[in-house]
């Protein structure tokens, strides 16, 4: 009879072991395995095309042939190019992680000769806070209840048009506006 009982015994601890592994386990397995695919925006710019990039030698059109079209240009200089890309990873509850940014800017001479290049990185990104308040609009201002239900009793039922007034709107004859 005691033969019997050993073999159970181990099968039962052998199903708890894995019954805890699995428990103990899973919440382990939430935090490693499904991290979310990070996100590239813009175009990344390599290190080894930067350095073929020379200040007094390189024109616009290289430039466009090296790296691509720019992300922008500069608001009030169309001879500085900017190129923007940004890698980030989605975050539980939040904005998206910025995991590396990078901003190259090529300042062009009047003849679309490249005179020089800035690279910026998330380390010297400055944070610009919003501003306190709200932006004023014309007009009454409505509550929410009004927003929601302002619009019952505007349509008129059966006919398939919306209500309002019949001014430029066929007249009797269904031809042109009814003055």
């Amino acid at each position: 009879m005691s033969e019997t009982a050993s073999p159970r015994r181990q099968t039962s601890f052998r199903r708890a072991a894995a019954i805890a592994c699995l428990v103990m386990g899973l919440p382990l397995a939430g935090c490693s395995f499904f991290q979310a695919q990070s996100t590239t925006r813009g175009d990344p710019i390599d290190n080894d095309a930067l350095k073929q990039l020379t200040p007094g030698t390189t024109t616009q059109a290289d430039a466009t042939a090296l790296l691509g079209s720019p992300t922008t240009h500069e608001t009030f200089n169309d001879n500085a190019w900017v190129y923007i890309s940004q890698i980030t990873r989605p975050r539980v509850g939040r904005l998206p992680g910025v995991l590396e940014q990078r901003v190259v800017v090529l300042n062009f001479d009047q003849g679309g000769v490249l005179r020089k290049v800035n690279v910026y990185n998330k380390d010297d990104s400055k944070n610009v806070g919003m501003a306190p308040g709200t932006t004023p609009t014309p007009g009454a201002s409505a509550s929410i209840l009004q927003q929601l239900f302002g619009n019952i009793g505007r349509f008129s039922g059966g006919s398939g048009t919306t209500g309002g007034s019949n001014a430029g709107g066929g007249g009797v004859n269904g031809g042109g506006p009814s003055f």
